[in-house]
Order: structure tokens, then sequence, then C-alpha cells
């Protein structure tokens, strides 16, 4: 089997032009402070404001229903910032790193050092795929159950990141096995739950403490203000209801990110991560609700990690240009999500 994956990954390492890509999108991989933060700010600020006129709205009306969704779509975007984050050099957007957790990491239970290095490691070569691979599961070999487990558990992740950060965060300071499984089982954000997170990975991290002990003082502050009626309990079953809904439409957009055929046994080349995501162009102003911040072109962003989410799209254009649609890099295209969802719904069956 590893004999046989060495000899594929060495083909498709061949036939793809990994220099002549990089050659194409080398002037495109500054990223614009200013993008980021026009961009961030009006999706942060938008999705609290239609927040609280969802909570100041009639119960089960329809102008409710109307914020909630747009609050939804709005802190989606925002949430999804958290992928760049994570690709930023070190020591770089030092303030709009801690923008983000302000405005979205801890109202949201949900702090950067939860991306951190996980995500790291489902971008290298011998982890993409692999055991190792925490945002990887091979649902198109594990049955459709799966499928659907994941979507559903959408709905448990919200409450099970407020249990942790306002319970079992404080508890864990006195009891070193519950501190030990915290950090290794319920400190990243990923798809597979069999996932124990290394613990050199989190081992010396100290801002991560800080982080942490932000997320509960804000858990702390939001119950303790629902519990005096400080804020109506409503308040609590409208933040639950719109991090669900991010969570369900993430764990809908992560089924049509990859293709999910590597048993998690052996290492892909390059070329072979591409091939293994998917690219979907759609429409540049409807797909983005469900696929924000670049997320569309997550083949690309496979290709080149360190691209800025507004050149993914210049970057495809100029690699479709250049190859064809029946390159190696064309068959990361699909139509849309349906069509990519529905082949790994049929695949799953077999």
């Amino acid at each position: 089997m590893t004999q046989q994956t060495d000899e594929k990954n060495s083909r498709e390492q061949e036939d793809f032009p990994m220099s002549r890509a990089r050659e194409l999108v080398k002037d495109l991989f500054r990223p614009n402070p200013f993008i980021y933060w026009v961009d961030f700010l009006f999706s942060a600020i938008l999705g609290w404001s239609t927040f609280a006129l969802a909570l100041m709205a009639p119960v089960f009306s329809s102008r409710q229903i109307f914020f909630v969704t747009l609050s939804c779509l709005s802190l989606y975007r925002a949430v999804l910032f958290i992928h760049e984050i994570v690709h930023f050099k070190k020591n770089t957007f030092k303030i709009f790193r801690w923008t983000w957790n302000i405005l979205c990491g801890f109202p949201l239970m949900l702090p950067i050092f939860l991306y951190q290095s996980v995500h790291f490691d489902h971008h290298k070569q011998n982890f993409y795929g692999t055991e190792k691979d925490g945002e990887y599961f091979p649902f198109a070999l594990k049955g459709r159950r799966w499928i659907i487990i994941h979507v559903l558990f959408s709905f448990l992740v919200p409450i099970i990141f407020l249990a942790r950060f306002s319970v079992l965060t404080p508890l864990s300071l006195i009891n070193k096995k519950l501190r030990f499984f915290l950090m290794a089982r319920m400190s990243a954000l990923v798809i597979d739950l069999d996932y124990q997170r290394p613990e050199s990975s989190w081992k010396n991290a100290e801002d991560w403490k800080i982080q942490e002990f932000l997320a509960c003082i804000f858990a702390w502050a939001f119950l303790g203000a629902v519990l005096t009626e400080i804020i109506p309990v409503m308040a609590l079953i409208l933040w639950y209801c719109v991090e669900a809904l991010i969570f369900m439409v993430n764990s809908i957009r992560t089924l049509g990110a990859h293709r999910y055929q590597n048993p998690k046994e052996d290492a892909m080349s390059y070329p072979s991560q591409m091939l293994d995501s998917v690219n979907i162009p759609g429409n540049r102003w409807t797909t983005p609700l469900w696929a924000p911040v670049g997320l569309r072109f997550h083949a690309t962003h496979h290709l080149f990690p360190d691209l800025p989410y507004h050149a993914l799209e210049e970057a495809h254009r100029r690699l479709i240009l250049d190859q064809g649609e029946n390159s190696l890099y064309g068959q990361t295209v699909c139509a849309g999500l349906l069509p990519t969802l529905n082949q790994l719904w049929k695949q799953a069956a077999n």
C-alpha cells in the first residue's frame, strides 16, 4: 500500500509544474492589512448588531428570524478569519489577533489557541490526511453515518465549549488528570473525534493560558448576567442558536472542502493533497456566504497555504488560464457545493 502510494505521489509530482505555478503567483503573497481590517470589522460589527436586534425582536417573529440569519452569516465570516490568523507569520498582525479574540474568540468560546498548530499540522506534507491530522476524516471510506454524525455534532459544540471554559477550565487547575484531558481532547477545532492533541503543541504555550483565562472570565460574566437577570435568558438562547448555526454551516462547508479518500495510513504529496481538496469558485457574491474568506478556493489554498485570502481568486484565475481546465489543477474544480456533497455521499455508500 505504501509503495503504491509513493509511486502515485511521484507521478503526480512530475505531472504538476509546481515551480511554474509558484512563479505565476509570486507577487500575490503580501497580505493587505486594510482589506483584513475593513472586512473583519464590518462582519463582526454587523454580526453583533443584528444579534442585538434579534434579541429585541418578538420571539419567533419573521423579524427575529431575519436578524438571526444575518447575524449568523456575518459572524460566520468574522469567525473564519481565524483560518487566516493561524497562517500569519509570527509576530505580525498582533493587534488584529487580539481584536479577533475580543470580538469573536472570547464571546463565542473559540479563542485562537484552539486552532493554532492544529491547522498547521493539516498543511504538513507528512501529516495531511493521516492520523496526525485532526482536520481530516475519511468520510468517503467510513460510510454515510459519519457524515450525518459530523453535521449533527455541530449542535453540541457550543454547549461543549461553554462548559469547557466556564466549568472545566477552573476545575482543571486543581486536577492534573482533568487538565491533561482538557488540553489533549478538548482544546482543538477538529473534525476527527478520536484526535488527541499532542502535548508538545501546548505544554509551553503560556499565551494560551491567558486566552483560556479570558474566555473563562467572559463565560462567567455572561452566565452571571443571565442568572441575575441583568440580560434576558433569551440572550443565551440566541447565543446558542447563532453559534450552532455557524458550526452547522461550517460542517457542511467542510464536507465540500476535501474528497476525504485517504485512509489516514499514508502521507500524500502536495499535488495529491491538492487533488484531494476542492475548488468551488461558484458565484463571487453568493458562494462566499457559505465559504467566506477565500475558502471556496480550498485546493488553491492547500497548494499555497501562505497566500492571503484576498489573493486566492486571482491565483486560481492565473493557474486555470496557464494550465487549462483539463489540467491536473483543473481537476480540483467542482461545479458547486451540492454536486460535491452528492459525490461524497455516493462514495460513502460504497
